[in-house]
């Protein structure tokens, strides 16, 4: 097959998005298929809006001869009026791959509006969708009003490959000190970070040290107020900020940390959980989302409401306190992430939805022409 997949800026970006994108494309080109990246520059919201009068997108998609061409839902605002002139130049199928809709997120009620208006225009638009969750699924079919076809294909936790044995994760639970708590992800309103913060406040010095790992470009302002309510609320020494790591950085800082707290606002999936798991640490996360499907309330994590730091604390003092219990959860999330898929039996089942499809449309196409 002849694919081409479009997204916003470098493939290479730090996100949950693009690593999928990166671990599809990756194995479809392995399986020897051709596979083209159109990226569109990252722009404004606003400004994405006017790329659908733009003629050298379709242009450009002409010149490739695909078969089918893949969209990061991320690129809605790009292309929910576009798609409709990219379906009668190219005549090719257009399947989205959704992470997650950005009108599920926390917007002012105007905005929100405008965001579920104009993604309802650009999920009617595709023919079919590659969904990261059963949440992601639901919430575009609620929106959509009727279902199309598509297939659930979650990200795989293996990526980092964790090797520790269930006497090592046993052993960190039990050492004394400060509960160690890591959080993964970019720092970003979203992923609520600032709850963290929060949560730690009122506890006694010493028996919380926070690690935030992850990127700080997205939102300078949001990292700024952090680190300014680190201060304000005299963690100091009991908080890092270590920015975004490579593979081995964050294998250490995941094998040496004892918890993995993401306390976010929504979340389509949640690698991060995932590959927290995969090292036996026990996931706190908020309620939203897809996040109580991979943790087990009490067993492998704790689920919170949104933005309720009294009961992320309260979660914190516990774990501190009670380290067979912490050992105990450390272990159940390393059972549950042993039986989830790989990556590469995911994005497997992703190439033979995209097999079948082709060929349901190249038949299609030839019965058309016959008439």
């Amino acid at each position: 097959m002849r694919l081409g997949l479009i997204v916003y800026g470098r493939l290479q970006q730090n996100s949950g998005g693009y690593l999928y994108d990166r671990k599809l494309i990756e194995h479809l080109r392995r399986q020897g298929h051709h596979v083209s990246v159109i990226s569109l520059p990252r722009r404004s919201y606003a400004a994405h809006l006017a790329d659908n009068f733009s003629s050298s997108l379709v242009s450009k998609l002409k010149k490739l001869k695909l078969d089918i061409l893949l969209q990061d839902e991320l690129n809605h605002p790009s292309l929910f009026l576009l798609n409709r002139r990219i379906k009668a130049d190219l005549s090719i199928p257009i399947i989205a791959i959704v992470h997650h809709l950005r009108s599920s997120e926390n917007h002012p009620a105007l905005l929100t509006l405008i965001y579920r208006s104009v993604e309802g225009r650009y999920l009617n638009s595709v023919d079919a969708f590659i969904y990261n969750s059963l949440t992601t699924r639901k919430v575009v079919t609620a929106l959509l009003g009727r279902s199309k076809p598509g297939i659930v294909a979650q990200p795989g936790g293996d990526r980092l490959a964790p090797r520790i044995s269930t006497a090592q994760i046993r052993r960190r639970a039990l050492q004394p000190g400060p509960l160690r708590v890591l959080f993964l992800g970019n720092l970003i309103r979203r992923k609520a970070p600032h709850l963290l913060l929060e949560a730690a406040a009122p506890l006694e010095r010493g028996s919380v040290q926070l690690t935030f790992a992850g990127g700080a470009q997205s939102e300078p302002a949001y990292v700024k107020r952090l680190k300014a309510l680190s201060e304000q609320h005299g963690l100091g020494s009991w908080v890092e900020f270590c920015g975004h790591l490579n593979d081995r950085e964050l294998r250490a800082r995941l094998r040496s940390s004892q918890v993995l707290a993401v306390p976010s606002i929504y979340e389509g999936f949640g690698i991060a959980y995932l590959e927290g798991m995969g090292f036996g640490l026990p996931a706190i996360a908020a309620r939203a989302g897809a996040a109580p499907q991979l943790i087990h309330h009490g067993r492998t994590g704790y689920l919170i409401e949104v933005g309720n730091d009294g009961q992320l604390a309260n979660i914190l003092k516990r774990l501190h306190a009670h380290r067979a219990l912490l050992a105990q959860m450390g272990l159940a999330a390393r059972n549950f992430w042993s039986q989830q898929p790989t990556w590469k039996q995911s994005m497997a089942r992703v190439q033979v939805f995209l097999s079948s499809y082709n060929r349901a449309t190249s038949r299609s196409a030839n019965t058309r022409r016959k008439k």
